[in-house]
């Protein structure tokens, strides 16, 4: 990646959806220019152009959720547990005690609790020694995240982590507004 292209891609980080006009003033190439930039940056995978959702506009409230597991096996299951929660914007594996760093979201702080010790949470699965849940105050550099509105499909009957939202107390007392990917989804996504 040059300049060009780091000027390029700062522009597309402001608004993906400049044209490649825009593109090409910013950086002194014209529109065809600028499309060859981006299509090869897209084709070599540097980039990738998607929406994030602003979660303040939403009341979307945030979370990182430290995990320690006890081996890999441990990890490997929780991961292909949760691989299609709509909750989690994001995993990555750690290099430090803790092995596993996840941002997830909630509607609100009931179902955000919910999902600190629920039998849906993270931190509910066999294999973990310790973890650390910490609510998300505020977001500083940007309040867009690619939350994974395709998992969003309230046509489940048990969550995807194979929880099944109407049998759990919390959402039974509307503290929780249940799985985003079931039929008895109550909240805003």
């Amino acid at each position: 990646m040059d300049d060009v292209d780091r000027k390029i891609v700062s522009r597309l980080l402001k608004n993906g959806r400049a044209s490649y006009r825009e593109l090409g003033e910013a950086v002194g190439y014209t529109i065809m220019g600028a499309k060859r930039r981006v299509e090869k940056m897209l084709s070599e995978g540097l980039i990738h152009i998607s929406a994030g959702v602003n979660i303040e506009k939403l009341k979307l409230h945030a979370a990182l959720v430290l995990i320690e597991f006890d081996s890999r096996e441990a990890l490997k299951r929780c991961l292909e547990k949760f691989k299609e929660c709509p909750r989690i914007v994001n995993m990555f594996t750690l290099f430090a005690g803790y092995n596993l760093a996840v941002l997830i979201v909630a509607e609100d702080k009931d179902t955000l609790e919910s999902e600190s010790m629920e039998k849906c949470s993270l931190r509910c699965n066999p294999g973990i020694r310790r973890t650390e849940f910490y609510p998300v105050g505020t977001v500083l550099f940007s309040p867009f995240m690619r939350i994974r509105m395709d998992l969003v499909t309230k046509d489940r009957e048990i969550s995807p982590c194979n929880v099944a939202c109407n049998s759990c107390e919390r959402y039974q007392i509307n503290r929780c507004v249940g799985c985003p990917a079931t039929k008895y989804y109550r909240g805003s996504l």
